[in-house]
């Protein structure tokens, strides 16, 4: 299973990019740092939870506000799941664009997300601490 669509023009001849520059041979970059990393293993762990979490009722996944082109994005939890990946294996991200018609309703900021986690997380521990003092 791959975690980013295929090429279909891999191995083609007549591949119309052909003659582009690759342009991550014209723009090396730096190996993400440890902390860098960690931060991108965290958000894959976080990822795991807002699924589990918000997936049962309806929410299909994250939008994020672009900051290139200041355009809401909006990422299915395995496509935002395979790009969190590939940033880590690469040290690049994924080029991006625009979802085809997304219902916004279906989405939620990463904000919301966590703040929905902390919720649920704090709804448990209260129930706990409430059957230790009894």
């Amino acid at each position: 299973m791959h975690d980013e669509p295929i090429d279909p023009f891999n191995g083609d001849p007549a591949d119309p990019a052909a003659g582009l520059d690759d342009p991550r041979e014209a723009d090396p970059l730096d190996p993400l740092t440890e902390v860098e990393r960690q931060d991108v293993l965290e958000d894959l762990a976080d990822l795991e939870i807002y699924q589990a979490l918000l997936q049962p009722i309806g929410v299909r996944g994250l939008v994020i506000e672009c900051e290139d082109c200041r355009e809401p994005h909006y990422f299915d939890w395995d496509l935002l799941r395979g790009n969190l990946r590939h940033l880590l294996n690469s040290g690049r991200p994924r080029v991006h664009e625009p979802a085809y018609d997304p219902d916004p309703d279906h989405y939620v900021s990463w904000d919301y997300a966590r703040g929905y986690a902390d919720g649920v997380h704090d709804t448990l521990t209260e129930g706990t601490d409430d059957s230790a003092e009894d």
